[in-house]
């Protein structure tokens, strides 16, 4: 059975730094950056819990090959992509259900 996968972006109230992930759970993997289940890492050390950009793939391998790309990107066009999806750059999350809570 394949899995899909996502990639997204996550930054800080002041949108200056940008973390790049994949998943193959996207609800869960940005509670986690926005619960510090992680303490120590990027994410949490630098206050990144909104989530501005994402993308969805039919498997994980497509997902980690668009990170792969992105991550190979200029500054400004994360930003670039980031501003043609989310001209605001506001959270996307913010009106999903808690998946610690929901019951499915």
């Amino acid at each position: 059975m394949e899995r899909g996968g996502s990639i997204y972006i996550m930054t800080n109230k002041g949108n200056t730094t940008l973390y790049i992930g994949v998943t193959s759970d996207l609800k869960s993997r940005v509670w986690e950056h926005k619960n510090k289940v992680y303490p120590n890492s990027f994410t949490s050390r630098y206050n990144l819990f909104k989530l501005v950009y994402f993308e969805n793939f039919t498997t994980i391998e497509e997902a980690i090959g668009r990170e792969k790309q992105l991550k190979r990107w200029h500054r400004e066009w994360k930003y670039n992509l980031i501003k043609e999806m989310n001209p605001e750059m506001v959270d996307l999350s913010e009106s999903w259900e808690d998946p610690e809570t929901s019951s499915g």
